[in-house]
């Protein structure tokens, strides 16, 4: 059987023989790719980026012989101007992404085992997430495992219409989504005076990174019995497809690791916990890069050493176990074989850009910046902010914006409502996912308006960062 760089040498020589746009990025660069024979070569090849391949390398030319037309689907994802990227897919990509949600339905859920209602709550359309995971689930169906898949999409009620009606034909519910919608679905069954307890639910994730408090919280609302069984993240690009999953195992390390914040500062490199998942090193080849992630895969569009900016980092089966089991880890006594996979680990804290992820769409400051500029709110403000997705209270998401006014300017509840019906203004009009993934009665910010130079918010003399992942603790 090939090694991993085997395969990934493999992915690069073809990528080479078959793809222009590659062997034109190679040639600019003076590199003579029959020399790229071993680990070392194959880690000296530049990194391939949105900004030095995809943005200056038609679509044709980027996919096997120039020929988008041989692409058997097409998905889509919007970037932070809205405007569309285009990702080709075949079969042949589809059979590998299957494979990762085989690995989910399989060891976590027993979908071999019991009749299995899929049902997907992603947004469908163009949009990567929901047709991918559809084909993904589909293939199960068609391989065997006593899956039956249903589309109701990110519509709520409908949602909630045809569980209802389906879930006593079948062993279990699968909810397939992004977290906080994934919640609110939940959250509005039990308002309305549903018990989801009957569904016998599993949760499958994708889009953002969870607490385990808010897994907890969720097994307990769904009256879930094995909190390492009953869920799992999914770590997925619109780029390349599912790139890993969580396991039992893995959910069994990062609550380990969320208890402990000072083990999670060592291994992680931060004490706030990223998604902890493990892949297949044969489909996927991971290297880490200054804190952040690369990989190798084949697909509709073959990425070689693909930067795809986000902070994480890797790890050997090994190695992550010895590292556990010398702080105090111990394999809980529910995990059996099912969940054991001596796969290595990948972690993701998310994009290493000024993004917020919020119900699965990326939230640029960019398009906030257009909103503060609207007349007459640039005469209030300074134009710095800061924007966070947080969960409340009741662990339900929200997307926060803070805003500096100008000197002198005081705040005011007329201010707060326009700034926040601009912010809403611009996001729907420049990115199409955020339009469709996030639900209409969040799609709101909350404001606050703080005065300049605010020294918790906006420090004098300091490099502003207008994205934060948790409020400052002074706030």
């Amino acid at each position: 059987m090939a090694t991993p760089i085997e395969r990934a040498l493999g992915v690069f020589h073809e990528t080479v023989a078959r793809v222009p746009a590659y062997r034109a990025f190679l040639a600019e660069q003076g590199i003579d790719a029959g020399q790229v024979r071993d680990e070392a070569a194959f880690r000296a090849l530049p990194l391939m980026t949105k900004e030095n391949y995809f943005r200056r390398f038609p679509l044709d030319a980027r996919c096997r012989e120039g020929a988008l037309a041989r692409a058997e689907m097409i998905a889509v994802s919007s970037g932070s101007t809205g405007e569309p990227t285009f990702w080709p897919r075949t079969a042949r990509d589809e059979a590998l992404v299957a494979e990762r949600f085989e690995q989910v339905f399989y060891d976590s859920f027993r979908a071999d085992e019991r009749t299995t209602l899929a049902v997907i709550c992603f947004p469908l359309g163009t949009w990567v997430g929901g047709m991918y995971t559809t084909s993904g689930c589909r293939t199960l169906a068609a391989k065997g495992h006593k899956v039956t898949v249903v589309t109701p999409g990110n519509v709520k009620d409908e949602i909630l219409r045809v569980v209802v009606a389906l879930a006593p034909s079948f062993e279990q519910v699968v909810l397939l989504g992004y977290p906080p919608f994934l919640k609110d679905v939940v959250d509005t069954a039990r308002a309305r005076g549903i018990d989801p307890a009957p569904w016998h639910a599993k949760l499958v994730l994708a889009g953002e990174v969870v607490s385990e408090e808010w897994r907890t919280l969720l097994a307990e609302r769904l009256g879930q019995g094995n909190i390492l069984y009953d869920s799992a993240s999914l770590y997925g690009t619109a780029d390349a497809g599912v790139l890993a999953t969580e396991t039992p195992l893995s959910i069994a390390l990062r609550r380990f690791f969320g208890a402990h914040p000072d083990l999670a500062r060592e291994r992680f490199g931060e004490s706030r916990l990223p998604t902890l998942a493990q892949y297949d090193p044969l489909a996927r080849y991971f290297e880490e890069h200054d804190g952040t992630l690369l990989f190798t895969a084949d697909g509709g569009v073959p990425l070689v050493r693909y930067h795809i900016a986000d902070t994480g980092g890797i790890a050997e089966f090994g190695a992550m176990m010895e590292f556990a089991r010398a702080r105090g880890f111990v394999m809980p006594a529910g995990l059996n074989e099912r969940g054991l996979r001596e796969l290595p680990f990948v972690w993701v804290f998310g994009r290493s850009h000024f993004t917020v992820s919020f119900f699965g769409a990326n939230v640029f400051p960019e398009n906030v910046t257009v909103a503060l500029e609207e007349a007459p709110i640039h005469t209030w403000v300074t134009g710095k902010f800061v924007l966070m997705a947080e969960e409340d209270t009741a662990q339900d998401r929200r997307l926060r914006l803070v805003v500096e006014l100008a000197p002198g300017v005081a705040a005011d509840d007329d201010k707060i409502e326009a700034i926040a019906a601009a912010v809403v203004r611009a996001l729907m009009l420049r990115s199409s996912e955020f339009a469709h993934y996030v639900p209409k009665e969040r799609q709101r910010p909350e404001v606050m308006l703080a005065p300049a130079g605010d020294p918790t918010w906006f420090p004098v003399g300091v490099k502003h960062r207008y994205t934060r992942n948790t409020r400052p603790t002074s706030a």
